[in-house]
């Protein structure tokens, strides 16, 4: 999931050198196991210098964000974690300060104010998982039902974000957009 992360993230922005991705590890502590290392062999794949920002609390994302804004290049992936959706106001809005393009796990960032999103299409994955309920309430082990992955993914755009960072939306992402967003 981390290179798609980083590829929609170029895509849109691709002068980003450095690029960060954000998580708690207390809420995500398999970040650094499941995450970390796909995401740096993504970042490294496309010419990107990756970061670790464990963070775990407002202030600690303030300066995560305005170290990446700091310098030109600097790009932003928040990762699958409960404390990002809580959390999920002030990394829009210290990214937007910052002037520093991030890509969301969700596409509920990006309808508030967040630039792009690439992940999951969670109500499709609902619908997949009513039969798994069904098979169980009727007797199956879940221990014997095979494990299944998302199969359908949904990618979300806000052009005013994009407006806001000096981007232009190309069209090759425009052809990809699920979910195109002007406010």
């Amino acid at each position: 999931m981390a290179s798609k992360w980083l590829e929609a993230l170029v895509q849109i922005a691709p002068n980003v050198r450095r690029a960060a991705i954000l998580f708690n590890p207390d809420t995500a502590p398999g970040a650094g196991l499941y995450y970390m290392a796909s995401f740096e062999a993504a970042a490294l794949s496309l010419g990107i210098k990756p970061i670790a920002a464990g963070v775990r609390s407002d202030d600690e994302i303030e300066t995560a964000i305005t170290l990446l804004g700091n310098e030109p290049g600097g790009g932003l992936v928040i990762m699958t974690d409960s404390f990002t959706v809580v959390h999920r106001a002030p990394i829009i809005s210290a990214a937007a300060r910052n002037k520093v393009p991030a890509v969301y796990w969700s596409s509920n960032y990006v309808r508030e104010g967040g630039l792009i999103s690439y992940g999951p299409d969670v109500s499709d994955s609902y619908a997949r998982a009513a039969p798994y309920a069904d098979r169980i309430l009727r007797g199956a082990n879940p221990a014997d039902l095979p494990v299944q992955l998302p199969v359908k993914f949904e990618m979300a755009v806000n052009r005013k974000a994009a407006t806001a960072l000096g981007l232009e939306v190309p069209n090759s992402v425009l052809l990809r957009v699920d979910e195109l967003i002007d406010n």
